[in-house]
């Protein structure tokens, strides 16, 4: 009866996910810029498709600009396209360009898991 009794607790603790240990999310995909296309605009033009090359993007990858989300479409985990609006070139300056590949909840019958949101390289994006 002992054995039996013992037996139970271990596989309710195990089963549980044990005394403590809280399941964090895992690190994410860290995605890289390598390149902007355009790398430069002329202040007071017009909106524009920026094309953000490089790798590691997910499908839900979002590019910011300096920290501003924008509407962002998935190529492939190589390439993204985003359309900056002309109000963001509206005078001379620059911009800070970054790629989020948002984190995604655990779940499961236990719980924890899943992944942090992780966010690329900045590069300089140039309004003349």
């Amino acid at each position: 009866m002992r054995i039996i009794a013992v037996l139970w607790f271990v596989t309710l603790c195990v089963g549980c996910g044990g005394y403590g240990s809280s399941k964090s999310p895992a690190p994410g995909v860290v995605p890289n810029i390598a390149a902007l296309v355009p790398d430069n605009a002329t202040s007071g033009g017009p909106a524009f498709t920026l094309t953000v090359n490089g790798g590691s993007f997910n499908g839900d990858a979002v590019v910011k600009w300096n920290g501003t989300s924008q509407p962002t479409t998935h190529v492939t985990g190589k390439q993204l396209t985003a359309t900056i609006d002309a109000t963001n070139i509206a005078a001379a300056g620059t911009a800070s360009v970054t790629v989020v590949n948002p984190g995604h909840p655990g779940g499961g019958p236990y719980g924890g898991g899943g992944t942090q949101t992780e966010t690329s390289n900045t590069v300089t994006f140039t309004v003349n």
